[in-house]
């Protein structure tokens, strides 16, 4: 479950100190285009050397952007990010082609969890908890965003698991995510769903139900199938239940909350007399509490021919065990469109001997040239990953 206000203090210590690198950027004076530096020194310190990658791979700082939650890339190559309890949203360019950013614009400020950001025909959408903005011509006015319309403001209000993961699908509509407002309960029809909507605010349609917590969905590139991941409950101990990697290729399917989760485990209170049949099982179970958020499938050519449609997902991390877990890219193996291994890619933001994270992955992207984009709300940067056979 992605809540960081269940922390430890130790924790929440380790965001000021690591997490705020974007802090400071605004106080410097900005360029004549409205911008700042996308890196100062505040993100040296970062103890890089602690993340453990396979063979050949490497990890770089891209960005400081405190608090940065999910990403989208412009076909021109702007990088726009939303942010969690800091209201704000930010693009990011790499003007010179390093493969380090080097100018960052605060787009917006004061608005209410804009978790979610989406790209479409040149306007920048955003999620709010309970309503969709949009800016229209965004790359033409990085300097000036007062110009925003609403195209859809009746979401639901409540704050437990309202902020959203927003992306465009393969049909050209928005896909909106409503969590359950509680960890566990039935929930109204307006909860616990995937929505999906016109990208003008029109046409809002159910897509899929029965999903307690999804922060994080993407298509497969082939068959364009709808693929996502979901927090499961609390409160069921250390193991029990497990985060779920779902696979949705048609509408109207049920993933089974709050009935019944992972696919076997009825709830206690609420499974009552269903039965797990009733119910779309997952594509495969994750780790128990690993909080798995951001997913892509990878589509680039950089990484070895074995990455090529495979599925990277972030693990922001467990709150709620007694020894912690997730805090780690982890890849799942597809074969004939199923998911049929889970396993670690990129680990060590945890420290194990002392179980506190000095980093949490939030969100992947697959860039033009291949390599990898991970943001981390906790460290407050975004990471690439690039590959380079010996």
């Amino acid at each position: 479950m992605d809540k960081l206000q269940f922390k430890p203090m130790i924790v929440l210590i380790g965001m000021i100190l690591l997490g705020n690198a974007n802090e400071t950027a605004f106080s410097q004076s900005q360029a004549s285009d409205g911008s700042v530096a996308a890196i100062t020194n505040k993100s040296s310190t970062l103890p890089l050397d602690k993340i453990i990658l396979p063979p050949g791979f490497t990890i770089a700082v891209y960005a400081e952007v405190e608090n940065v939650r999910s990403m989208v890339m412009s076909p021109s190559g702007t990088l726009f990010v939303g942010t969690w309890r800091n209201g704000k949203v930010y693009a990011v360019k790499d003007i010179d082609g390093d493969k380090i950013a080097d100018k960052k614009w605060l787009l917006a400020s004061g608005l209410n969890y804009p978790n979610g950001v989406a790209f479409k025909n040149g306007s920048l959408y955003v999620a709010e908890i309970s309503k969709i903005i949009k800016f229209q011509n965004i790359e033409q006015n990085l300097a000036d965003t007062t110009k925003r319309v609403v195209i859809y403001d009746k979401f639901p209000t409540e704050w437990p698991h309202g902020w959203k993961y927003i992306a465009f699908g393969p049909d050209g509509k928005l896909y909106v995510p409503v969590g359950a407002p509680f960890n566990i309960g039935i929930p109204d029809d307006r909860h616990a769903s995937i929505f999906r909507m016109n990208d003008d605010g029109t046409g809002l349609e159910k897509f899929a139900s029965g999903v307690r917590n999804t922060v994080g969905f993407t298509w497969h590139p082939m068959t364009h199938e709808l693929w996502f991941t979901d927090n499961g409950r609390d409160n069921l101990g250390d193991d029990t239940p497990f985060d779920e990697l779902n696979r949705a290729p048609k509408a109207g399917m049920n993933f089974g909350y709050p009935y019944y989760h992972s696919g076997t485990i009825k709830d206690p209170q609420f499974g009552g007399t269903h039965k797990a049949s009733e119910f779309t099982v997952p594509a495969i179970n994750l780790g128990p509490h690993v909080a798995a958020l951001g997913l892509k499938f990878y589509t680039g050519k950089m990484f070895p021919a074995n990455y090529r449609n495979q599925i990277f997902i972030a693990e922001h991390g467990s709150w709620n065990r007694t020894k912690k877990i997730g805090y780690r890219i982890s890849l799942v193996k597809i074969e004939n469109g199923k998911a049929k291994g889970y396993n670690p890619f990129a680990t060590g933001w945890l420290n194990e001997n002392t179980q506190v994270p000095w980093g949490r992955p939030v969100d992947v992207l697959i860039l033009k040239d291949g390599s990898m984009l991970v943001s981390d709300d906790l460290a407050g940067v975004i990471y690439r990953i690039s590959y380079r056979s010996k």
